[in-house]
């Protein structure tokens, strides 16, 4: 997606608490003139095809989502905004279990491959991958299920952000 595309759906997304869509003058404003009204119509007309990461955080600040959505594979695919940020919610949870329970006989986290041929064939290591990464967007109950039993906590610990190690 071009990024004049995908900050036209930000701004359809993210809008003001009026309700309003930002306005140029408006963000120059919020971001202290960090990002200026005339650099917001550049982006938005397709001009400026490669945005420095400290106008994209300032953007992203004042309009009041994490600068990672900016990077999100998925936006104007048919997957939300909300949609993303819980597959970063899934993602982060799973990392951290990653990171809790280790493989008993190395005392390090365990790799995709090992977790996908535990799950005996329910995973493929890049499900696995995809999952952690949040490209799965929506891991279904059998594979967050699949996950929990490799590492021995409750599924919900994975989908709902309770990450408590069993074992």
């Amino acid at each position: 997606m071009h990024i004049a595309q995908r900050f036209e759906h930000l701004l359809d997304t993210y809008r003001r608490p009026d309700g309003h869509r930002w306005t140029g003058q408006q963000l120059d404003e919020a971001t202290g003139g960090v990002v200026r009204r005339s650099y917001v119509t550049n982006l938005r007309k397709g001009r400026i095809e490669n945005p420095g990461y400290e106008k994209m955080r300032a953007i992203a600040k004042a309009m009041g989502f994490a600068p990672e959505v900016w990077f999100e594979d998925g936006l104007g695919e048919g997957r939300s905004v909300g949609q993303a940020e819980e597959s970063r919610r899934v993602a982060h949870r799973l990392e951290h279990v990653f990171e809790v329970v280790r493989n008993p006989k190395t005392g390090e986290p365990y790799t995709n491959a090992e977790v996908a041929s535990m799950t005996l064939g329910d995973l493929c290591e890049e499900d696995v991958e995809k999952i952690r990464t949040g490209t799965i967007s929506d891991p279904t109950v059998g594979q967050l299920g699949s996950l929990a039993s490799v590492f021995g906590v409750e599924p919900s610990s994975i989908g709902s952000g309770r990450a408590v190690a069993a074992r």
